[in-house]
């Protein structure tokens, strides 16, 4: 679920929010909202690309390494 929501919702850090990261998920969604007015969408673009970069390493680990780095680990970024 982490890694559909890095890909899809990742521009607002639902994926951070989902895993219980709460600060990097504001952070994420701070820097797509407030950077993306002052930079017309340039932050927001590269917040996504973060997110579809995550959300593709999600996907290639396995359910166990998954855990293991992000659950009990607390793995913030990538």
């Amino acid at each position: 679920a982490a890694a559909l929501l890095a890909i899809f919702l990742g521009c607002f850090g639902v994926h951070k929010f989902y895993l219980g990261y709460s600060t990097q998920g504001f952070t994420m969604l701070a820097l797509s909202l407030v950077g993306g007015l002052f930079t017309f969408g340039l932050a927001a673009g590269v917040v996504w690309v973060i997110s579809l970069i995550e959300g593709v390493i999600y996907l290639m680990k396995s359910q166990s390494e998954f855990e293991r780095t992000y659950v009990y680990s607390r793995r913030e970024w990538f």
